[in-house]
């Protein structure tokens, strides 16, 4: 397979007065490469390993990358919380081709590879390095030539340069939001990141995915404002909750109509992305004029 580099992040600049990290390996591969972001405990890692199964299901070749030091992005897809890429390179004394793929790679339901990218102890190093030396030992382990898709399932709200870095690797980045004050908030600076991003690197806005929702009038209306587009709708189901306690993807969950759907929802997605879905240019507003904006009756 012929692979074409792009990103070359060693020959971009950050806008002056940044204080983002510029990463020095660029992911290199033809894959489509996604980056999740949301408001912390708002489903980002539930979402992305059904996407990842999702796009499983279309027949692609899925790299999910968890870049939480929670570890905890795929362990529904492997019913265990992997071993983490820093804890295998600590291992063998940061020596990375002292490692074999089975020590930082398992493969998970429906043959989704997943790797825990881990981090340092809090406060104590950068979260940007942690992604970039996933992408290194990603690279040089050739695990990038033979996948169609990664998805970046990454931490939180944090918009700081380490865990931006994700965005320097993303065809697309996705937000993932409820229908209420913080998540809109917490997404308005997402894109605010993004945007930024955008001016250096080819990533752009994918849309948002509506989840843990019964409606998405606020979001739509957000949307509307700054040239969003809601892309998918997951509401709040027990059936999510319970998949988690069995440390199982939705798609293994017993059948019943509401899971169809649900189900169909992300097979939808995951068609719509892979086929390139539609690049977004949002303007976010500053934080006093959204505070006024979401004001409620």
């Amino acid at each position: 397979m012929n692979i074409a580099i792009r990103n070359p992040v060693a020959a971009r600049r950050e806008p002056e007065g940044s204080v983002q990290v510029s990463l020095d390996v660029a992911i290199g591969t033809t894959a489509k490469v996604f980056a999740v972001y949301g408001k912390g405990g708002i489903g980002k890692s539930t979402t992305s390993s059904n996407l990842s199964v999702a796009f499983s299901k279309l027949g692609k070749r899925v790299l999910q990358i968890g870049c939480d030091p929670k570890h905890d992005s795929t362990f529904t897809l492997t019913k265990r919380l992997a071993p983490t890429v820093i804890d295998a390179l600590e291992a063998v004394q940061f020596h990375s081709e002292e490692l074999r793929v089975e020590d930082f790679v398992a493969e998970g339901y429906n043959g989704v590879m997943c790797v825990e990218a881990g981090g340092p102890p809090a406060g104590t190093g950068c979260g940007g390095y942690v992604v970039g030396q996933t992408v290194k030992l990603l690279k040089e382990h050739h695990l990038l030539e033979d996948t169609d898709v990664v998805i970046f399932d990454v931490l939180g709200d944090v918009v700081c340069g380490g865990f931006a870095s994700p965005l320097q690797h993303a065809e697309q980045a996705l937000v993932v939001t409820a229908n209420d004050f913080d998540s809109i908030f917490a997404m308005n600076r997402i894109v605010a990141a993004i945007h930024a991003k955008a001016k250096n690197y080819p990533v752009r806005l994918g849309g948002v995915i509506a989840n843990r929702s019964a409606k998405t009038d606020e979001i739509d209306r957000f949307n509307a404002a700054v040239g969003l587009e809601r892309i998918a709708h997951f509401p709040d189901l027990d059936v999510v909750r319970r998949s988690r306690l069995k440390k199982s993807t939705l798609f293994e969950m017993d059948e019943t109509p509401e899971l169809e759907a649900v189900k169909a929802e992300y097979m939808r997605l995951a068609a719509y992305l892979y086929a390139g879905g539609k690049p977004l240019s949002a303007i976010p507003m500053k934080d006093r004029d959204l505070f006024e904006f979401l004001g409620f009756d």
